[in-house]
């Protein structure tokens, strides 16, 4: 290619992987790379460690540019998207363990811990006006409860403690010596009144930590910037070594991920070059956890759904993040509790497919994708492994299935696979319900991440909703969006809407099925949602019980 040509790289942290994408100024991906992260999982304690995270962000960095094979200053901007972690750091920036295990490299409380869930329902239980703005109810997955446990449990980690980042600002500060955080990270994890630019004293006081206003939300936040802004000088020389890239690169103040994808996909431009309005579409990020991103003009209240949160995700447009707190992690998870699970998996490794490709392969063997959901008539999933994280915002809902029987067979396994799609489907389903009663006129989802690439995937979502379905022409639009926000750091577009225009595109379209297909999955999500009433229904009366206490 030519090396006067301006690249952009995008860098996103997931749960268990950094990865690394390089791209022009149209969109077009040149290469990418990822390398793995270190993860520790104690019961419902999950962390990581900051310095392996850098680590890994400069090792996928350096070996996307080795696969594309261009200089380090054809490189013009970059930012970050991660995971909404916890990173702790004292006051002179050295990592703090935030576990019981002592190690001050485990300093990561990652998205998916679910230790502070108490102190999310005692911060629920304020009523204090803020939570108007997070869906009425606060979720464990944020960072004020996770502080607060860290404040109740760890005091000293919590005295010692310079600076809380959300892990998207730990990596631009790393990068760039800045403390600025995101607009989009403090509004939409953190409580800051994005649409009044301000932190609310009243909320931290009440919920018991006072001296994060009396601070003047030194540790959390005292100044926070647009997504995209450029920071600092640019990258630091120590940071552009490590990268391998050349100092003074401009870096934009990042997005968590789902918040990426969505930039990367919801404004997207037609075949025909027409550009699409994002209010009448939904993002459907589908990860370790699936996310959905919807976006209007004005303010729009949704019980159970995050949110409105202004220019958290698209500059002057007031943002709606639902989602589902296992979605890859529940189908994962789901399969492998099957007596089947071995055999196939064996046999998936000899052929060189993950288990998942290998059922789908035979899910859909002679038949259309509407038609294979028909494969899970007499089976039937709730796959709440994590929780609900909308419409109920109910961290506490658990999984059920129903209509098992003594059988270990391939088929029994395909069946279980495809009702736990349809479970995820009718999930995201209750989210988008919710969204129309309040005012929402969605007639798309957008679908990314790695269970996007299942055709299968997508015609379920379709059918279970009827929307319609496409997903973008990039392939990871989650990189995309970060390097949006880079070229955006360097000037290269005037704002992130033009940058979206430019950047990102539409591709394949999947509609609906009709008739007996749209029959089924009517009847399937009401035995669903009757295993949700079962299920809360289990624990009232479990809590209500005098049986003298737990096993």
């Amino acid at each position: 290619m030519d090396y006067t040509t301006p690249v952009w790289l995008g860098i996103d942290v997931g749960t268990g992987s950094a990865r690394a994408g390089l791209f022009t100024s149209e969109g077009r991906l040149l290469a990418t790379a990822r390398h793995e992260i270190a993860i520790w999982r104690e019961d419902e304690f999950v962390e990581q460690s900051s310095e392996d995270v850098w680590h890994a962000c400069a090792a996928a960095t350096r070996t996307a540019l080795a696969n594309a094979a261009i200089p380090p200053d054809q490189v013009k901007g970059l930012s970050f998207t991660g995971t909404c972690s916890l990173v702790v750091l004292d006051r002179a920036m050295r990592p703090v363990g935030v576990g019981a295990s002592g190690d001050a490299n485990r300093n990561i409380i990652v998205w998916m811990d679910h230790r502070a869930v108490s102190q999310a329902q005692r911060i629920n239980a304020t009523g204090d006006e803020v939570l108007t703005y997070v869906g009425g109810a606060i979720s464990p997955e944020m960072q004020t409860p996770k502080l607060l446990w860290l404040c109740e449990n760890l005091p000293d980690c919590y005295a010692s403690a310079g600076q809380f980042f959300d892990l998207v600002d730990y990596l631009t500060w790393r990068a760039t010596g800045s403390l600025v955080r995101s607009v989009c990270t403090v509004t939409c994890k953190w409580t800051y009144l994005a649409h009044e630019r301000r932190w609310s004293d009243r909320y931290f006081t009440r919920i018991g930590l006072p001296d994060i206003p009396q601070s003047g939300y030194a540790r959390i936040g005292p100044a926070v910037a647009d997504p995209g802004t450029a920071l600092g000088s640019g990258l630091t020389a120590q940071a552009a070594a490590e990268l391998g890239l050349s100092p003074g690169t401009p870096v934009g103040a990042g997005l968590i991920d789902a918040h990426a994808g969505g930039i990367g996909s919801i404004g997207g431009r037609s075949s025909d070059g027409d550009v699409a309005d994002p209010v009448h579409r939904i993002a459907f990020i589908m990860g370790t956890s699936n996310c959905t991103m919807a976006v209007s003009r004005e303010p729009r209240f949704v019980p159970g759904v995050w949110g409105p949160y202004f220019s958290a995700m698209i500059p002057g447009l007031w943002l709606m993040e639902g989602g589902q707190s296992a979605g890859g992690a529940a189908i994962d998870h789901l399969v492998r509790l099957h007596p089947g699970y071995p055999a196939a998996a064996l046999e998936a490794a000899q052929r060189g497919l993950s288990v998942l490709d290998l059922l789908e392969a035979a899910a859909m063997s002679a038949r259309t994708a509407s038609d294979t959901a028909l494969l899970a008539q007499d089976v039937h999933a709730l796959p709440e492994f994590l929780g609900n994280r909308s419409p109920f915002a109910d961290p506490k809902a658990t999984a059920v299935l129903a209509g098992l029987v003594l059988e270990d067979s391939r088929d029994s396994l395909v069946r279980l696979y495809v009702a736990g799609l349809c479970g995820l489907a009718y999930g995201a389903a209750q989210i988008l319900d919710a969204l129309a009663a309040c005012g929402y006129e969605l007639d798309t989802i957008v679908m990314s991440g790695g269970a996007a690439k299942s055709r299968l995937v997508r015609q379920i979502t379709a059918d279970a909703t009827g929307l319609d379905v496409i997903v973008p022409v990039c392939p990871e639009p989650v990189l995309l969006g970060a390097a949006m926000l880079g070229a955006v750091s360097a000037g290269a577009f005037g704002d992130l809407g033009t940058a979206m225009a430019a950047m990102a595109q539409d591709g394949a379209r999947l509609s609906p099925a009709r008739g007996r297909v749209a029959a089924f999955h009517a009847a399937k999500r009401e035995v669903f949602e009757d295993l949700q009433r079962v299920e809360r229904r289990a624990r009232q009366i479990m809590a209500k019980s005098d049986y003298g206490g737990s096993a």
